[in-house]
């Protein structure tokens, strides 16, 4: 089930940033008085009363620099597009101007709910230069100060109000898997692969809610859904070109699914782009397949794959747990290899361990190798259990839990690894304190 998608949408300078990171509760955008200053993070993941919802923080949108207009227009409309609910934010301070009303006119021309955010009203005084955005003819202009935190609880109140009910879930036996990759890595062609093998049969049932297309089918007796992103609907390549925004679109891919298929361009090798792309699917905790299409155009000897592989494991040394599965698309030699993965992956990410012997393994593990002092004092592991699957977790009941420094919890998860099956999985590992 993936989350609701509300974007920040809004000119430079009227403090977007600063009312993402007041939402989120963390500085993961960066603030600065210079407008139109790059943003370190485009999403972050809210949550109120109970719910959750993905906030996306979008570049501002502004006229004034007439060579970039058209740009301009498109990074608002695929924010409008992605998102299931609006934030248009406008500076209370300098009043209404000729961008918002560029951005209103876009907006009034949506189905999607829309909250007006009058941003910068710190002080009781100020409430009153709200009226005057009546004139956008958005609704109610809502006073919001992202500094100092006035307004934000009721603008949470009405997000939750707005977010839409959905309760589709998934059969835990069915392999459910997304494509994810900057453009022309061949992510179309290699969805087209799969469904084509023989003795697939594809199900009539095709698009889903949140803007993505699941696509079930069924091969050698097992069921699947490869899920991908709806295309835009709007007319110039230009929209495609925009790699900023297209990342919404795999941000939902990526939430619907269970595991994620990292795909490389196998001629173009690996760029910094792949690596910000796969740092959705590792903060959301998903299973990672890393998928080198265009084998076939890579002049090879006996040892291209093995190099290869280094070179990958060299660069996403934070992936070393994911298998990395080499094919072509378009000749479509080894993707049965994929389905293998797919099927040892999937079987990974839901594994269960038995209570005793996970415990079992984790006292040998401090026997073996006993906790470095840290924090004042040395790690003591009690008991451990699996609270969950999906991906597997793991609760370790100890002493103190600032005594666990993150090396040592790197250790016990390499003995977990080495231990049982989890390739292709995270596994994550909580920590709480023993109750005497």
């Amino acid at each position: 089930m993936a989350r609701a998608v509300v974007a920040i949408v809004g000119s430079p300078n009227v403090g977007k940033s600063t009312i993402f990171n007041r939402i989120i509760g963390d500085r993961r955008a960066i603030v600065d008085d210079e407008a139109g200053i790059t943003r370190d993070r485009l999403y972050g993941t809210a949550n109120w009363l109970g719910k959750s919802f993905t906030l996306i923080d979008t570049g501002g949108i502004e006229v004034t620099n007439r060579p970039f207009q058209e740009q301009i227009r498109v990074q608002a409309n695929i924010a409008i597009d992605e998102a299931d609910i609006i934030l248009f934010v406008v500076d209370g301070k300098v009043g209404v101007t000729t961008d918002d009303h560029m951005v209103a006119k876009l907006l009034r021309k949506v189905k999607k709910p829309i909250l007006l955010l009058v941003n910068k009203i710190d002080e009781g005084l100020q409430a009153s230069n709200a009226a005057e955005f009546y004139s956008l003819g958005l609704g109610e202009p809502i006073p919001v100060s992202g500094s100092h935190g006035v307004g934000i609880g009721e603008v949470l109140n009405r997000i939750i109000d707005k977010i839409p009910n959905d309760d589709e879930k998934v059969d835990d036996d069915t392999v459910t898997f997304c494509l994810i990759g900057r453009p022309n890595v061949g992510k179309s062609s290699l969805t087209n692969a799969i469904l084509s093998q023989e003795r697939v049969i594809v199900s009539d049932i095709s698009g889903t809610t949140r803007d993505s297309i699941d696509t079930p089918f069924t091969k050698d007796d097992v069921n699947y859904v490869v899920i991908d992103t709806a295309g835009l609907k709007k007319k110039g390549k230009i929209y495609e070109a925009i790699d900023k925004y297209s990342a919404i679109r795999a941000l939902k891919a990526i939430e619907r699914s269970e595991i994620v298929l990292l795909v490389l361009d196998g001629k173009a090798g690996i760029t910094e782009q792949d690596k910000h792309v796969i740092q959705y699917a590792t903060d959301l905790h998903k299973a990672i397949i890393i998928v080198v299409n265009k084998w076939d155009l890579v002049d090879k000897d006996t040892n291209t794959m093995s190099s290869y592989e280094k070179l990958i494991r060299n660069e996403y040394k934070f992936l070393d747990y994911a298998p990395v599965v080499f094919l072509s698309a378009l000749t479509k030699r080894r993707i049965n290899t994929l389905f293998e993965s797919l099927l040892l992956v999937h079987q990974a990410y839901h594994t269960r361990i038995q209570t005793s012997i996970l415990n079992n393994v984790i006292q040998e593990a401090q026997v073996m190798n006993q906790a470095p002092d840290f924090n004042g004092g040395r790690l003591k592991i009690y008991y451990s259990t699996q609270i969950l699957t999906a991906p597997p977790t793991i609760s370790l009941v100890v002493n103190d839990p600032e005594f666990m420094h993150f090396s040592y919890q790197r250790y016990l998860e390499n003995r977990l690894r080495e231990t049982f099956n989890f390739e292709g999985t995270p596994v994550k590992i909580s920590l709480k304190k023993h109750r005497k």
